[in-house]
């Protein structure tokens, strides 16, 4: 069974938790000096032990391992939400690196190895997940061309030129090299402490839909104006939102889950009754058809708030992404491999939060390991897991990737 070195594991994620430290966690924005800096330090790390590595034209960072192959592709991404935590993509990239490392120090599987991936702006930072989409082909350079970092409105095209990537050409997946795509991450959520396991392995990946509701009415004096002539566009936002809090339930599954992460209202001042107001809304759930029916009630609730005024209100879809299942063999890989290391500690479960392996699925056969979140939390600073979950999941996920290259060598 191959087996990693958990010293070497750990120090690595500590050194690399140093790049861009912040409380005890990490703020690493995509292509931000320090996001670059990682970068670099990652392609350090594979080069050492004689992948071929480089920082791809949209950032990714792919080390391709020697041999013929078919390889498995592992990874996850490194950059981070702002001040937030310091194993939230980083995990995954440091298991598939000791997992390629110890399987080339194993001398075991001939021809067969691990490429590894650290796809860029996984969180979002200038578009939705740029560079797993790069990766499998379906990232326009039009979107390249229309992203802005959200926080400081930098053009996706200046900040790559920043980074000194201007002109890299963007790698596309050579599908014929590869066996499957297996990724790690910490659970971000609190289900695997409050069960009491070590390993989740995931049966899918959540589709998101997200939208911009903007509301139209009428700025005017908080003092002169009656309540009766107002067109408060902030009363239409709080009441369009408790109409989505009284309806959604009724059409939901058990793990819907949606929210309004931002309400802005226009000007946003005391004594003005806001004349404009937008909502950024999502709602995520594992069946396409609850997805549908949820979008379909948000449709008709905004309709009935437009229709009975006073405000204007519309709705603007901003990004639909599907829910994708991971193949049911890598799930069988990753269970028989959590057996051996944690028996009965290991549970099957479906995924919250997207991830880059909800892209890839539709192209290669995709699988997903989590281990816990202490407390369930996530894109935070106080984020953490415990030394000894990290080095349990890295055995389970190696002992995975050995069990397949052994299956694939014959």
């Amino acid at each position: 069974m191959l087996d990693i070195n958990a010293d070497r594991l750990l120090a690595d994620l500590y050194d690399l938790r140093k790049i861009g430290a912040f409380k005890t966690g990490v703020h690493r924005p995509t292509l931000s000096p320090d996001d670059v800096l990682s970068r670099h330090w990652l392609v350090e790390r594979l080069t050492a032990f004689g992948h071929d590595a480089e920082i791809d034209g949209i950032a990714n960072v792919i080390g391709r391992a020697p041999g013929k192959g078919p390889h498995i592709l592992a990874g996850s991404h490194i950059e981070t939400q702002n001040e937030a935590g310091w194993l939230d993509g980083a995990l995954g990239v440091i298991y598939a690196l000791e997992a390629a490392r110890a399987v080339a120090e194993s001398g075991a599987y001939g021809e067969h190895g691990v490429d590894v991936i650290a796809f860029a702006d996984e969180e979002g930072h200038f578009a939705d997940m740029p560079g797993s989409q790069s990766w499998v082909g379906t990232l326009s350079e039009e979107t390249i061309d229309r992203a802005v970092d959200r926080s400081h409105g930098t053009p996706l095209r200046e900040a790559l030129a920043k980074a000194g990537l201007h002109g890299r050409p963007r790698r596309r997946m050579e599908r014929d090299r590869y066996l499957c795509f297996l990724e790690a991450h910490i659970e971000q959520g609190g289900w695997l402490e409050a069960n009491d396991l070590t390993i989740g392995v995931v049966t899918s990946i959540v589709g998101s839909w997200q939208y911009r509701i903007l509301i139209k009415g009428q700025q005017n004096h908080a003092g002169t104006t009656m309540m009766k002539m107002r067109r408060d566009a902030g009363v239409a936002a709080t009441r369009l939102l408790q109409a989505i809090e009284t309806e959604f339930p009724k059409i939901a599954a058990e793990l819907t889950v949606w929210t309004a992460g931002r309400i802005t209202l226009d000007p946003g001042a005391p004594a003005i009754v806001p004349g404009g107001a937008e909502i950024l809304f999502q709602f995520r759930d594992a069946d396409s058809a609850v997805l549908d029916r949820l979008h379909a009630k948000l449709e008709e609730l905004v309709k009935a708030e437009d229709a009975t005024g006073p405000c204007d209100v519309g709705l603007e879809v901003v990004s639909i992404t599907h829910p994708a299942l991971m193949d049911g063999s890598l799930r069988a890989a990753f269970t028989e491999a959590a057996e051996r290391i944690c028996p009965d500690r290991h549970k099957l479960m479906p995924s919250g939060a997207g991830h880059d392996a909800r892209t890839l699925a539709p192209h290669i056969p995709s699988g997903m390991l989590f281990v816990p979140s202490i407390n369930g939390v996530s894109h935070h600073w106080s984020e953490n897991t415990s030394d000894a979950d990290i080095v349990a999941g890295a055995r389970v996920f190696a002992g995975a990737v050995g069990d397949l290259l052994a299956a694939a060598r014959g």
